[in-house]
């Protein structure tokens, strides 16, 4: 804000480890969103280290940040984020153009990214022939078809009616029981609750960090 600056976050010391599953809590303007932004790679800290995967993410250049975004987190975003012209099969491979991989590898990966999340009937149809929670689920099927080491989450179910939301949290927990690293941003405590462990944010501290609270 001009010559001032403010602290988004102050003094995080947060370690997740492999095959965890974290809900990230916080009103809005808790430091959340920064936090999910370093997480994923996509935002520096100004001060202080990042590690993933015995890499020192703090102190990548833009392209290492690229690279570790395609191939370490895999994203999943409130509004989706699909190529309306696409079909899910092709929003599915985009992530692997990018990582270089060849047509019939990329297109044997996305089939079976899509059948992990239950779309396996619906490969051709493009993002306004699904419903949302289809879409959403084309969404979750992309951000794992790199195999990433974190699927991370912004708000999951936040464009979603309950019931929907109720079918992706309940796939989440079938992918963390298949090995996989979940964080969740979320201010929902019933989303929270499907987490082994929720970190509550306020103000860009750590105010807990804890098992999950049952609505």
């Amino acid at each position: 804000m001009g010559t001032e600056f403010i602290d988004a976050l102050r003094a995080v010391d947060l370690s997740v480890a492999e095959n965890e599953y974290l809900a990230i809590m916080g009103q809005s303007g808790s430091g959340k969103s920064t936090l999910m932004n370093i997480i994923g790679c996509l935002d520096r800290p100004t001060a202080g280290e990042y590690w993933l995967n015995q890499q020192r993410v703090s102190t990548m250049n833009d392209r290492e940040l690229a690279r570790a975004r395609n191939q370490a987190i895999g994203f999943v975003f409130q509004t989706f984020n699909l190529l309306p012209r696409m079909t899910a099969l092709a929003n599915v491979e985009v992530p692997l153009i990018y990582a270089g991989l060849k047509r019939k590898e990329r297109w044997e990966r996305a089939k079976a990214a899509l059948e992990t999340v239950g779309l396996g009937d619906r490969m051709r149809h493009r993002p306004s022939e699904m419903s949302g929670g289809q879409r959403q689920r084309v969404a979750i099927a992309r951000a794992l078809v790199t195999n990433p080491s974190i699927l991370l989450a912004d708000e999951p179910t936040g464009n979603l009616d309950s019931s929907t939301g109720d079918e992706i949290m309940k796939l989440f927990d079938s992918l963390h029981g298949q090995g996989n690293t979940l964080i969740v941003v979320t201010h929902e405590k019933h989303v929270a609750a499907h987490a082994q462990r929720v970190v509550r944010l306020s103000d860009g501290d750590v105010v807990s960090d804890t098992g999950p609270e049952e609505d």
